[in-house]
């Protein structure tokens, strides 16, 4: 089977397919080579011939052109079978990717045509598979061929920048040729076939700032020593253009926004020269007082600026700093300002850049310096105390009007005006001391007391008598000075124990006293019993002289049961200028004693002392007792968690107990039920009709402790029989429940010759016992004799 096919790829192609066509030779071309013939004689002289095919294929592949606008299919090419006769016995049949849409084929001639316009960019080839059947048998005559259509490539697709619009940077003043930026454009047709792809880049908008390299598409800057502070944006076209640039070919652009990036070319300047700054002399010392500012051209860290004051006279008064957010030099004040002291200030400031670029050193010093004159204005100031604090002192119990000290102030102004003083109304200190409004004398207002309170603090407040609204004030602290004014006490307030076993000349216990007052070198005491009293025959003292006193035992065996306290008085003088003394009575308390090394206790304070008990033992009995608690909680929430019995109705018939919520009527209800009845038989027997009144009972008593009760005098009866009894009653009563009831008896027989101890069957009578003996035997049974004589007589009553 030969393949043909005749296609007009370009104009310079027309003759090649024409001359292709002419000579019945197809530059794609699929052969078949003849095959030989076997030949059977038959019977008759005919022969039969027998085709055995031979075949040679030579594959090449078809070509069809994309994006064809014409009206009539376009022609692919030709399927031809060397079985093909001409005689319309062949049919061609095409399978395969677009066969029969897109492809379409003659079954008689074998023509190939393209129905629709082909894009090579959405599919560059198509594969398909031709065959020959005999159109009588549909019999193969060739086996299923594969071949493959490709789609030509023609120039109908623009370049395209996929990652445009741009922005770039780069620095001013850079040199020509530094890179930028690198663009690349893109194209979908076919690289391999024809310029159809290659790109040729180039600038339509941008010069002759920029230029761009036309093979890689590298944007480069071509004019030296651009400015940022001149232009700083600029705008860049860049086209890139198929055909290798050609006329013809198509093209594509993109714009880049270029930014030119600030570098530290441009020095600080100060708008002028010279500036001139009012300050008042009462501007407070490191608040700022002005501003001044030097411009800079630059951008960011380029554009910072140190100031800083460079002549001596001003840089000892003021000092300067840089606010970053406004890059202003702030002048804050260092001294106080006084007018009448000096009235102007001139100071030579000068503003650096803090980052210096060494390549433009060239443009010169980035620094200016500009002069600010000064000017003090004058303010009506308030009075100055000469000192910043004052300390005072007077005596003690000084007389009121004494005079402490004094304060001066002045007006600082050069009109001097008068000064008033006057103390803080606020303060405590006005209490004791007074002012003299025009001297500023300090004097006390009543006799103080170094003991009460040894310093005062007070303010003291100045104005001007021209104008009172300006104050100033000054710390004044008095010290109140001592004078021996209070007598010394012995030290000790307690009892001093004596042993029963001191002996004479025994140390009993050193004293030492205390004195309110001060003394510069030391307090110093002497001691000594009274002169005026007899001498002691029990306890002596003595001097130690060094401010302690020892008191010892001058006789021996004291006994606490003969007289247990003692009292000795002492005199104690101090030491001051004039000496005062001052009389103190110890209390002296006779104790037995146990000696334990050199410490020594009375029998009291040591059976107290020996029922200490170490940390260890009462760390033990509180956990014993918090185990008992423990045991108490479990056992009560058992006892809580008790169950209850099934049966709790009150209806229940099995219940044996009858329950009566009936309430009695109280004392004053004589009908009720006679206890006596379940407590005594034989009463009970006198009383069964009779419940409503008690029967009356008389006895005869003789000697003391001879009556006896009266259930002792019924007849005695037997517990059980009088059970029996009372059980045959209530067998036989009509008037209790059908059901079985409990019956309670609190009888417990008879028998005891004293008779029943029972307050329910006692009669009624009070004893006749005399309890006047009471009253002998003593005040702990007074409280007991008292009660019973009240009853007595309210008995007798």
């Amino acid at each position: 089977m030969r393949i043909s096919a005749t296609s007009c790829l370009c104009p310079f192609l027309v003759c090649l397919c024409f001359i292709q066509r002419c000579c019945g030779v197809s530059h794609h071309v699929l052969a078949k080579v003849p095959s030989s013939k076997n030949q059977t004689r038959l019977a008759g002289g005919e022969t039969e011939v027998h085709h055995r095919p031979k075949r040679g294929w030579i594959w090449n592949q078809f070509f069809v052109l994309e994006e064809h606008m014409g009206p009539d299919a376009q022609y692919v090419g030709k399927l031809h079978s060397n079985s093909d006769k001409g005689d319309g016995s062949v049919r061609y049949i095409l399978s395969g990717e677009g066969a029969g849409t897109i492809f379409v084929i003659d079954e008689v001639t074998g023509d190939i045509h393209a129905t629709k316009s082909l894009d090579r960019e959405r599919k560059t080839h198509y594969v398909l598979h031709a065959q020959a059947l005999d159109r009588n048998t549909e019999e193969a005559l060739e086996p299923k061929s594969e071949f493959i259509i490709k789609v030509q490539d023609i120039n109908d697709n623009a370049p395209k920048f996929p990652d445009g619009p741009f922005v770039a940077t780069v620095p001013e003043m850079s040199e020509v040729g530094t890179s930028v930026l690198q663009v690349t454009a893109t194209d979908a047709d076919d690289p391999t076939y024809g310029n159809s792809a290659k790109i040729v880049y180039s600038i339509l908008q941008g010069q002759p700032y920029f230029s761009v390299d036309p093979k890689t598409g590298i944007i480069r800057t071509a004019l030296a020593n651009m400015d940022r502070e001149a232009r700083e944006h600029y705008i860049v076209v860049i086209q890139a253009k198929d055909m290798a640039g050609q006329v013809g070919g198509l093209s594509g652009s993109t714009t880049i926004n270029i930014t030119l990036t600030d570098v530290n070319d441009n020095p600080p300047k100060f708008p002028q020269k010279n500036y001139q700054l009012y300050v008042p002399e009462s501007a407070q010392v490191g608040k700022p007082v002005g501003k001044i500012k030097a411009n800079d051209e630059d951008l960011g860290v380029n554009a910072d600026i140190k100031y800083s004051i460079i002549n001596s006279e001003g840089v000892n008064t003021f000092s300067i700093s840089t606010d970053r957010d406004t890059r202003e030099g702030v002048i804050s004040l260092k001294k106080p300002l006084n007018y009448e002291r000096k009235k102007t200030y001139t100071l030579h400031i000068e503003g650096v850049n803090t980052h210096v670029d060494p390549r433009f050193s060239y443009l010169g010093s980035f620094k200016d310096t500009a002069t600010l004159k000064i000017t003090v204005g004058d303010v009506d100031e308030a009075p100055v105390f000469s000192m910043d604090y004052y300390i005072m002192d007077v005596y003690e119990n000084a007389a009121g009007g004494t005079e402490v000290g004094a304060v001066t102030a002045q007006d600082p102004d050069s009109r001097n005006s008068p000064v008033r003083y006057f103390l803080d109304s606020k303060e405590e200190g006005e209490r004791y001391f007074r002012i003299d409004e025009s001297s500023g004398v300090i004097r006390t207002t009543q006799p103080l007391d170094r003991e009460d309170m040894p310093w005062h603090n007070i303010t003291v407040m100045a104005s001007e008598v021209d104008n009172p609204s300006l104050l100033s004030h000054v710390p004044v602290t008095v010290q109140i000075l001592d004078v021996n004014d209070n007598p010394p006490e012995i030290a000790t307030e307690e009892e001093v124990i004596v042993c029963e076993s001191s002996r004479p000349g025994q140390v009993i216990q050193t004293i030492t006293a205390v004195d309110k007052d001060d003394f510069a070198n030391g307090q110093r005491f002497f001691f000594a019993l009274p002169s005026q009293l007899p001498v002691n025959p029990n306890f002596t003292l003595k001097d130690n002289e060094d401010s302690t006193a020892s008191i010892i035992a001058r006789r021996r065996r004291f006994n606490h049961l003969t007289q247990e306290l003692y009292e000795l008085p002492i005199v104690v003088w101090d030491g001051g200028e004039p000496s005062l003394s001052g009389t103190s009575t110890l209390t002296l308390r006779v104790c037995p004693c146990q000696r334990h090394g050199r410490i020594r206790m009375c029998q009291g304070e040591a059976f107290l002392s020996s029922a200490g008990l170490s940390t260890g033992a009462l760390i033990a009995i509180l956990l014993c007792i918090v185990i008992l608690l423990a045991i108490v909680v479990l056992f009560i929430t058992l006892r809580q968690n008790k169950k209850e019995p099934l049966i709790i109705s009150e209806e229940d018939i099995r219940e044996n107990v009858v329950t009566y919520d009936d309430e009695g009527g109280g004392e004053e209800d004589t009908e009720a039920f006679d206890i006596i009845a379940l407590r005594n038989p034989a009463a009970a027997e006198e009383l069964k009709f009779r419940r409503d009144i008690r029967p009356e009972v008389r006895q005869h008593c003789g000697p003391p402790r001879s009556c006896r009760s009266p259930s002792v005098e019924l007849d005695e009866v037997d517990v059980h029989e009088f059970i029996k009894q009372r059980l045959v009653e209530a067998d036989m009563d009509t008037s209790v429940p059908p059901y079985d009831s409990l019956q309670t008896y609190a009888y417990e027989g008879q028998g005891s010759p004293t008779g029943s101890i029972s307050p329910l069957d006692s009669p009624g009578t009070q004893s006749e016992q005399d309890y006047n003996y009471l009253d002998d035997w003593g005040p702990e049974f007074q409280k007991l004799a008292e009660l019973y004589g009240e009853a007595v007589s309210d008995v007798t009553t």
